[in-house]
């Protein structure tokens, strides 16, 4: 393939850039493995999440109070503490009981302990408990199966294991689960310019998307291989590309036509078929999207996204490419986050445009400071607000992109 071959395609709108990129990770749909819980977060169920058995388990009191068998007053005695198994209770009497603990069989309902009185001598003997008003049967009694049943299916495959996630699956009995791999990544720094410390100097600029990029797609479940510095030579980007063991390689930089923008030159001679070059976006229209050929004979295709030098370009290019890519490559679930907008947000005549808002109770509000070069406005920032060619009107509604944070 050629350098003039490579660079064939059309600029696209902005939805079907993002379409193209999860189509892209779905083909390429990453193996399930199974896994520690703990070890699972942060990562996507390869395998619906069923329930091990009934949640509850067993018939258990919601309220501190007493169970108590049919209507009242009732004679008390014992107590019915959590994790024990307590006898059978008949009918007039009651048992003092704990949140959580199982119901007694022939229980019919839980007293709270703010609506009882006790009378009599002092346990052990019996003594009556009296209420300010019967309880209803079944009242304050969480039944069996109350959440979910045996065999039920309480998630489906594609979910992102959370916190939450991890707590219901071990209270459905839970000691492993099965997670699709993290793809792994490397980050490929492009440009002679760069500096990793210290202050910009003439011509020198800080390096300011490695820092950023790397905790953003930790987060979004890569696991990132390293960060490399590349310098403007078309022989070490190439074969960075050509060698990469990465099933997904990001670049930062060197995707317009400058005299030292070799990236597309450099996916020509390494053999890339290119599937996105330039998207009808601002800021970061020319970001791309290619496949790899393997590393070796035989082996997986891989994945490069060129994102923009320029800060936000490049955080524009994560969310339109990167991020829908490497979701799509593990299952992930594609839940998109809208809201109404009180005021008007105004777009570009024919490009979509990715704008860094705060949310306020009156909607999503524009940031200052959001030209392609800066970050200031992203550091303040609760989303991207995509506004369609021509905007959204006051009352619309607009899709919310997440920010690095």
């Amino acid at each position: 393939m050629t350098a003039t071959a490579a660079r064939g395609l059309a600029i696209v709108p902005w939805p079907q850039a993002r379409d193209t990129a999860r189509q892209a990770g779905a083909r390429r749909l990453l193996p399930g493995a199974d896994t520690e819980p703990a070890d699972a977060l942060g990562q996507v169920l390869a395998e619906p999440l069923t329930a091990l058995t009934d949640l509850p388990a067993f018939d258990t009191s919601a309220m501190d109070g007493w169970a108590v068998a049919g209507p009242g007053p009732w004679r008390l005695a014992g107590q019915v503490l959590a994790g024990r198994t307590p006898p059978p209770l008949a009918d007039g009497w009651a048992t003092e009981i704990a949140t959580g603990a199982q119901l007694p069989p022939g229980a019919t309902a839980v007293l709270r302990r703010e609506d009882g009185r006790v009378s009599g001598g002092p346990a052990p003997v019996a003594r009556t408990l009296r209420a300010t008003g019967e309880p209803g049967p079944g009242k304050d009694v969480r039944p069996r199966g109350q959440e979910c049943r045996l065999d039920e299916q309480l998630l489906p495959a594609g979910t992102l294991v959370t916190a939450a996630v991890l707590g219901l699956a071990a209270a459905c009995g839970h000691d492993r689960l099965t997670v699709r791999r993290r793809p792994t990544v490397e980050l490929l720094v492009l440009g002679d310019e760069l500096l990793t410390a210290g202050l910009p100097g003439p011509g020198l600029v800080r390096d300011a998307l490695g820092p950023m990029l790397q905790p953003w797609l930790a987060a979004a479940g890569a696991e990132l291989l390293g960060r490399r510095a590349v310098r403007d030579d078309f022989g070490l980007l190439r074969d960075a590309l050509r060698h990469s063991a990465a099933e997904v390689v990001i670049t930062t930089g060197g995707t317009a036509a400058g005299p030292v923008d070799f990236l597309h030159a450099a996916l020509a001679e390494s053999g890339a078929r290119l599937l996105v070059d330039g998207v009808a976006v601002r800021p970061g229209h020319p970001m791309l999207l290619a496949e790899l050929p393997p590393v070796r004979p035989g082996g997986p295709v891989r994945h490069l996204v060129g994102l923009p030098g320029n800060p936000l370009a490049a955080v524009a290019g994560t969310v339109t490419l990167a991020l829908p890519l490497l979701h799509a490559l593990v299952g992930r679930s594609a839940g998109g986050r809208f809201t109404r907008t009180s005021q008007g947000l105004r777009g570009l005549p024919a490009d979509t445009r990715l704008l860094p808002v705060r949310l306020t109770e009156d909607g999503p509000v524009p940031l200052a400071f959001d030209g392609p070069a800066m970050l200031r406005g992203l550091a303040l920032a609760d989303a991207l607000a995509v506004l369609p060619p021509g905007g959204v009107p006051a009352g619309g509604r607009v899709e919310l992109l997440p920010v690095p944070n």
